[in-house]
């Protein structure tokens, strides 16, 4: 169950996914919890956006083609140190292939958690339950 201080609907999603099937159905899901959805097609892309708008979490998937989630979230954790104002928006790895080196890699590209394709809404919403106090 969700606390009441964190509200997930209205929540600003950035989710950045090369896969069109997998954009549809992850947006359909997050439109269901009430989520605000921008979808991204690469991980240039999802950094471009996030340049010039804010977003309240960021769904990065892994591997893309034109720039990974990895590199996409470095360039991400730049941004936002050389602009301190913009404040810190909490990454959430998503890749079909969740291995231990995965997360050790995310962790070190600036990533803060690595879920597990397919989407499970359930799992979302503990992850952002933990991580509230970034939102």
């Amino acid at each position: 169950m969700m606390p009441t201080n964190i509200n997930i609907q209205k929540l600003r999603v950035l989710l950045v996914e090369d896969n069109a099937l997998n954009q549809k159905l992850m947006n359909i899901n997050l439109s269901k919890l009430n989520c605000i959805v921008t979808i991204a097609n690469n991980g240039l892309e999802g950094y471009n956006i996030f340049k010039v708008q804010n977003f309240d979490v960021i769904l990065m998937d892994l591997m893309m083609p034109v720039m990974d989630g990895f590199e996409s979230s470095m360039e991400i954790r730049k941004l936002e140190n050389d602009e301190k104002e913009r404040g810190y928006t909490p990454i959430i790895a998503f890749t079909a292939n969740t291995l231990n080196n995965d997360f050790q890699k995310c962790v070190e590209n600036g990533m803060d958690y690595l879920m597990e394709k397919p989407f499970n809404a359930f799992k979302f919403k503990e992850i952002i339950e933990s991580l509230g106090k970034h939102l």
